[in-house]
């Protein structure tokens, strides 16, 4: 496991654990974020974001900020999509 993807892991899970973390606006927010509509709670997604290793990671450029990095979880039907702007993570697509 690359040693990036645990940082990430484990920056992820600290940010939910303190509560430090928003929801990217976007449409179909019902649909595509089930933490920001309560529908899935943080203790869940903390175990779903535990049991991803670094295959189940990907990486890329914002489509409209390049600086910033989009990351994406895919694990056991779950596609959780985040990125960070310290002190925050925010969250595009939690859903599965």
């Amino acid at each position: 496991m690359d040693r990036g993807f645990r940082k990430v892991r484990r920056d992820l899970i600290n940010a939910l654990q303190n509560g430090d973390y928003l929801h990217a606006a976007r449409g179909s927010i019902e649909v595509k974020n089930l933490l920001a509509t309560g529908e899935v709670s943080v203790g869940q997604l903390i175990e779903v974001i535990g049991a991803c290793k670094g295959q189940d990671h990907s990486c890329s450029a914002h489509h409209s900020v390049p600086g910033i990095a989009v990351h994406v979880l895919k694990k056991a039907g779950w596609y959780i999509k985040f990125y960070f702007i310290e002190p925050d993570v925010w969250f595009i697509s939690v859903h599965r």
